[in-house]
């Protein structure tokens, strides 16, 4: 199981942090020791003083697929969930003033709670039309729609399969919008999709 994460995906979110806008899907991995299922719980490390939430639409591949045409993609996956790419902002600093990979600040342990995946035709809407938000410590700090993505969910899965295999249980984080700052200890992150409360992450 691979865990693939595209970065700068939402026009908002490129301008709060000063970056430019990518031709392309910008992409980097987790390991599958980043995954916290079900959300719950995440411990602050003693390796980073700054910890961003990054609230993301997750895909999961269902089936098998090698140079997926764009308009195929839409057969390789049915269910969503919502996950956090917690980052060490101050590690990935580091990593970009020395033009180095982002492996670090974003491929930590544990830095993946994610929620339970449901699926798509329960929600009964298209994918690139869904809200969603995360709330902290019970206040909006991000708030989306699908539709505003760079690069839509299918463009994605055709992009990455060019250069990468996807297989059953793949997951891909599809990018965050505009809202993240950082958390402490005591904060509570709640993750909502079309209303529905989905994901719960209390930070310890």
């Amino acid at each position: 199981m691979k865990i693939i994460c595209v970065g700068r995906n939402y026009a908002e979110h490129i301008e709060e942090l000063n970056n430019s806008k990518p031709e392309s899907p910008v992409l980097f991995l987790k390991p599958d020791t980043a995954l916290v299922k079900g959300g719950e719980t995440f411990y602050y490390p003693d390796f980073s003083n700054q910890i961003d939430y990054e609230c993301e639409l997750v895909i999961k591949i269902s089936k098998i697929g090698k140079s997926i045409p764009v308009s195929c993609a839409k057969n390789y996956y049915e269910e969503v969930a919502l996950g956090l790419d917690l980052t060490c902002r101050d590690l990935q600093a580091e990593e970009k003033s020395k033009s180095l990979p982002w492996t670090l600040s974003k491929a930590f342990d544990y830095s993946a709670p994610i929620s339970d995946f449901f699926s798509l035709k329960d929600l009964g809407k298209d994918i690139q039309n869904l809200d969603f938000s995360l709330l902290k410590n019970g206040n909006v700090v991000q708030k989306a729609n699908t539709s505003q993505m760079i690069f839509s969910v299918d463009e994605i899965i055709s992009y990455i399969s060019r250069f990468i295999s996807l297989k059953v249980g793949d997951l891909i984080f599809t990018g965050t919008p505009a809202g993240v700052g950082s958390v402490k200890i005591g904060d509570k992150l709640v993750g909502v999709i079309e209303g529905k409360e989905i994901l719960k992450c209390e930070i310890k």
